[in-house]
Protein backbone atom coordinates (compact mmCIF):
# COMPACT_ATOMS: atom_id res chain seq x y z
CA UNK A 1 0.00 0.00 0.00
CA UNK A 2 1.17 3.23 -1.27
CA UNK A 3 1.88 6.00 1.22
CA UNK A 4 -0.69 9.54 1.35
CA UNK A 5 2.87 11.57 0.24
CA UNK A 6 3.44 8.91 -2.55
CA UNK A 7 0.15 9.00 -3.51
CA UNK A 8 -0.03 12.77 -3.67
CA UNK A 9 3.37 13.23 -5.81
CA UNK A 10 1.91 10.48 -8.65
CA UNK A 11 -1.06 12.96 -8.56
CA UNK A 12 1.37 16.41 -8.97
CA UNK A 13 3.09 14.49 -11.77
CA UNK A 14 0.21 13.07 -13.74
CA UNK A 15 -1.28 17.06 -13.59
CA UNK A 16 -0.97 19.37 -17.35
CA UNK A 17 1.89 21.15 -17.67
CA UNK A 18 0.99 24.78 -17.28
CA UNK A 19 0.92 26.34 -21.36
CA UNK A 20 4.40 27.71 -22.20
CA UNK A 21 3.86 31.59 -23.29
CA UNK A 22 3.87 32.28 -27.39
CA UNK A 23 6.70 34.71 -27.62
CA UNK A 24 5.92 35.53 -31.03
CA UNK A 25 1.71 36.29 -29.60
CA UNK A 26 3.44 38.76 -26.93
CA UNK A 27 5.73 40.15 -29.50
CA UNK A 28 2.86 40.97 -31.97
CA UNK A 29 0.95 42.43 -29.19
CA UNK A 30 3.47 44.71 -28.15
CA UNK A 31 4.05 46.08 -31.59
CA UNK A 32 0.63 46.62 -31.88
CA UNK A 33 0.25 48.48 -28.50
CA UNK A 34 3.37 50.92 -30.11
CA UNK A 35 1.63 51.44 -33.09
CA UNK A 36 -1.36 52.45 -31.57
CA UNK A 37 0.35 54.90 -29.32
CA UNK A 38 3.13 56.56 -31.81
CA UNK A 39 1.77 56.64 -34.68
CA UNK A 40 0.48 60.19 -34.56
CA UNK A 41 3.51 61.40 -32.56
CA UNK A 42 6.22 59.76 -35.23
CA UNK A 43 4.63 61.56 -37.97
CA UNK A 44 4.48 64.93 -36.19
CA UNK A 45 8.11 64.58 -35.50
CA UNK A 46 9.06 63.59 -39.16
CA UNK A 47 7.17 66.56 -40.08
CA UNK A 48 9.09 68.83 -37.78
CA UNK A 49 12.34 67.28 -38.18
CA UNK A 50 11.74 67.47 -42.21
CA UNK A 51 11.74 71.61 -41.94
CA UNK A 52 15.55 72.30 -41.88
CA UNK A 53 17.07 75.63 -40.78
CA UNK A 54 17.80 76.39 -44.91
CA UNK A 55 14.52 76.39 -45.46
CA UNK A 56 13.33 79.06 -42.69
CA UNK A 57 15.66 81.19 -44.04
CA UNK A 58 15.20 81.13 -47.38
CA UNK A 59 11.62 82.13 -46.96
CA UNK A 60 12.16 84.55 -44.47
CA UNK A 61 14.64 86.32 -46.87
CA UNK A 62 12.47 86.39 -49.71
CA UNK A 63 9.33 87.23 -47.63
CA UNK A 64 10.86 88.93 -44.60
CA UNK A 65 8.22 87.53 -42.57
CA UNK A 66 8.80 86.29 -38.99
CA UNK A 67 10.97 83.23 -38.74
CA UNK A 68 8.31 81.80 -36.55
CA UNK A 69 5.67 82.73 -39.10
CA UNK A 70 8.22 80.87 -41.95
CA UNK A 71 8.31 77.88 -40.16
CA UNK A 72 4.60 77.73 -39.33
CA UNK A 73 3.59 77.51 -43.10
CA UNK A 74 6.67 75.08 -44.34
CA UNK A 75 5.12 72.96 -41.73
CA UNK A 76 1.75 73.40 -42.86
CA UNK A 77 3.31 73.26 -46.66
CA UNK A 78 4.69 69.88 -45.56
CA UNK A 79 8.16 71.73 -46.51
CA UNK A 80 7.52 72.51 -50.11
CA UNK A 81 8.40 76.25 -50.69
CA UNK A 82 6.04 77.40 -53.22
CA UNK A 83 2.96 75.72 -51.27
CA UNK A 84 4.35 77.94 -47.98
CA UNK A 85 4.49 81.17 -50.27
CA UNK A 86 1.12 80.56 -51.14
CA UNK A 87 0.14 79.75 -47.55
CA UNK A 88 1.90 83.16 -45.93
CA UNK A 89 0.30 85.28 -49.08
CA UNK A 90 -3.09 84.54 -48.36
CA UNK A 91 -2.53 85.04 -44.70
CA UNK A 92 -0.62 88.21 -45.43
CA UNK A 93 -4.00 89.18 -47.57
CA UNK A 94 -6.58 88.14 -44.55
CA UNK A 95 -4.84 89.90 -42.33
CA UNK A 96 -4.71 93.30 -44.20
CA UNK A 97 -8.40 92.74 -44.68
CA UNK A 98 -9.08 92.90 -40.92
CA UNK A 99 -6.94 95.46 -40.02
CA UNK A 100 -8.47 97.64 -42.84
CA UNK A 101 -10.78 99.47 -40.46
CA UNK A 102 -7.65 101.26 -38.53
CA UNK A 103 -6.58 104.66 -38.36
CA UNK A 104 -3.19 105.96 -39.93
CA UNK A 105 -1.10 107.68 -37.51
CA UNK A 106 2.53 107.55 -39.04
CA UNK A 107 4.91 107.01 -42.04
CA UNK A 108 7.96 107.68 -43.97
CA UNK A 109 8.81 109.74 -47.37
CA UNK A 110 11.49 107.85 -49.23
CA UNK A 111 12.82 109.02 -52.70
CA UNK A 112 15.03 107.21 -55.22
CA UNK A 113 16.94 108.54 -58.04
CA UNK A 114 18.18 106.00 -60.83
CA UNK A 115 21.98 106.41 -60.97
CA UNK A 116 21.92 108.78 -64.29
CA UNK A 117 20.68 111.35 -62.03
CA UNK A 118 18.04 112.13 -64.79
CA UNK A 119 14.87 109.73 -63.36
CA UNK A 120 13.57 109.46 -59.72
CA UNK A 121 10.50 109.03 -57.98
CA UNK A 122 9.17 110.12 -53.80
CA UNK A 123 6.65 108.17 -51.86
CA UNK A 124 4.86 108.84 -48.71
CA UNK A 125 4.29 105.25 -47.08
CA UNK A 126 1.92 105.32 -44.52
CA UNK A 127 1.59 102.89 -41.04
CA UNK A 128 -0.35 103.32 -37.58
CA UNK A 129 2.61 104.45 -35.34
CA UNK A 130 6.32 106.05 -35.02
CA UNK A 131 7.73 103.09 -33.87
CA UNK A 132 7.00 101.35 -37.24
CA UNK A 133 7.30 103.95 -39.11
CA UNK A 134 11.20 104.56 -37.54
CA UNK A 135 12.12 101.12 -38.81
CA UNK A 136 15.22 100.58 -40.80
CA UNK A 137 12.75 97.82 -43.02
CA UNK A 138 9.83 99.84 -43.28
CA UNK A 139 11.71 103.26 -44.53
CA UNK A 140 13.81 100.42 -47.05
CA UNK A 141 10.18 99.10 -48.41
CA UNK A 142 8.95 102.47 -48.88
CA UNK A 143 12.59 103.14 -51.18
CA UNK A 144 11.47 99.70 -52.89
CA UNK A 145 8.48 101.15 -53.92
CA UNK A 146 9.74 104.07 -54.92
CA UNK A 147 12.62 102.11 -57.41
CA UNK A 148 9.67 99.95 -58.83
CA UNK A 149 7.75 103.49 -59.68
CA UNK A 150 11.19 104.66 -61.29
CA UNK A 151 11.23 102.41 -63.44
CA UNK A 152 7.47 101.34 -64.42
CA UNK A 153 6.35 104.84 -64.51
CA UNK A 154 2.46 103.59 -63.28
CA UNK A 155 -0.10 106.50 -63.38
CA UNK A 156 -2.19 105.34 -60.76
CA UNK A 157 -2.42 104.30 -57.63
CA UNK A 158 -5.66 101.97 -57.07
CA UNK A 159 -8.16 101.32 -60.10
CA UNK A 160 -10.58 103.59 -57.94
CA UNK A 161 -8.34 106.66 -59.31
CA UNK A 162 -8.75 106.04 -63.18
CA UNK A 163 -10.86 108.89 -64.17
CA UNK A 164 -13.67 108.82 -67.18
CA UNK A 165 -11.62 110.68 -69.37
CA UNK A 166 -9.01 108.15 -68.83
CA UNK A 167 -11.06 105.56 -69.70
CA UNK A 168 -12.29 107.54 -72.86
CA UNK A 169 -9.10 108.23 -74.32
CA UNK A 170 -7.95 104.91 -73.95
CA UNK A 171 -11.25 103.50 -74.85
CA UNK A 172 -10.84 105.52 -78.43
CA UNK A 173 -7.36 104.11 -79.18
CA UNK A 174 -8.21 100.64 -78.76
CA UNK A 175 -11.81 100.92 -80.56
CA UNK A 176 -9.50 101.71 -83.81
CA UNK A 177 -7.52 98.86 -83.15
CA UNK A 178 -10.62 96.39 -83.06
CA UNK A 179 -12.78 97.60 -85.91
CA UNK A 180 -12.33 94.98 -87.85
CA UNK A 181 -12.82 92.76 -85.76
CA UNK A 182 -16.41 90.23 -86.09
CA UNK A 183 -18.95 92.14 -83.98
CA UNK A 184 -20.15 89.34 -82.25
CA UNK A 185 -16.58 89.63 -80.50
CA UNK A 186 -15.72 93.20 -80.72
CA UNK A 187 -17.04 94.27 -77.21
CA UNK A 188 -14.99 91.36 -75.39
CA UNK A 189 -11.62 91.91 -76.81
CA UNK A 190 -12.09 95.62 -76.27
CA UNK A 191 -12.86 95.51 -73.15
CA UNK A 192 -9.57 92.75 -72.82
CA UNK A 193 -7.42 95.23 -73.81
CA UNK A 194 -9.10 98.25 -71.59
CA UNK A 195 -8.30 95.82 -68.97
CA UNK A 196 -4.74 94.61 -69.32
CA UNK A 197 -4.07 98.65 -70.13
CA UNK A 198 -4.95 100.13 -66.44
CA UNK A 199 -3.49 96.77 -64.40
CA UNK A 200 0.12 97.83 -66.30
CA UNK A 201 -1.01 101.31 -65.34
CA UNK A 202 -2.08 100.99 -61.58
CA UNK A 203 0.59 100.64 -59.14
CA UNK A 204 -0.63 98.46 -56.85
CA UNK A 205 -2.02 95.74 -59.60
CA UNK A 206 1.82 95.79 -60.97
CA UNK A 207 4.09 92.91 -60.28
CA UNK A 208 7.40 94.00 -58.44
CA UNK A 209 10.15 94.88 -60.33
CA UNK A 210 12.75 93.04 -57.44
CA UNK A 211 10.19 89.94 -57.35
CA UNK A 212 7.52 89.58 -59.98
CA UNK A 213 5.71 87.28 -58.17
CA UNK A 214 4.30 89.44 -55.91
CA UNK A 215 2.26 92.19 -57.12
CA UNK A 216 2.69 95.64 -55.01
CA UNK A 217 -0.04 94.89 -52.81
CA UNK A 218 1.51 91.77 -51.96
CA UNK A 219 3.71 93.78 -50.94
CA UNK A 220 2.26 95.53 -49.06
CA UNK A 221 -0.18 92.97 -47.37
CA UNK A 222 3.26 91.39 -46.30
CA UNK A 223 4.14 94.31 -44.45
CA UNK A 224 1.18 94.06 -42.78
CA UNK A 225 1.77 90.72 -41.45
CA UNK A 226 5.42 91.53 -40.74
CA UNK A 227 5.13 95.02 -38.91
CA UNK A 228 1.83 94.33 -37.35
CA UNK A 229 0.11 97.38 -38.55
CA UNK A 230 -2.29 98.56 -41.18
CA UNK A 231 0.05 99.95 -44.30
CA UNK A 232 -0.51 101.81 -47.43
CA UNK A 233 1.17 103.64 -49.73
CA UNK A 234 -0.57 107.36 -49.69
CA UNK A 235 0.71 109.18 -52.44
CA UNK A 236 3.46 109.08 -55.17
CA UNK A 237 5.59 111.07 -57.48
CA UNK A 238 7.84 110.03 -60.45
CA UNK A 239 9.99 113.04 -62.16
CA UNK A 240 12.17 112.76 -65.23
CA UNK A 241 14.45 115.34 -66.45
CA UNK A 242 12.42 117.93 -68.93
CA UNK A 243 9.48 116.13 -68.35
CA UNK A 244 6.42 117.78 -67.72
Amino acid sequence: MLSPFLLWMKKKDERPAAPTPDNSSLKGHKERLAKQFSVSTSTNQTTMSAISTEQVKALRDQTGISVMQCRKALEEAGGDMEKALVILRKKSGELAAKKGDRTFGAGTVQAYIHATGTVGAIVELNCETDFVANNDEFKALARDIAMHITATNPKFLKKEDIQESDMKVAREVFEAEVKDKPAAMKDKILQGKLDTYFAEMVLMNQAFIKNPEVTIQGLIDAAVQKFGEKTAVARFKRFKALEN
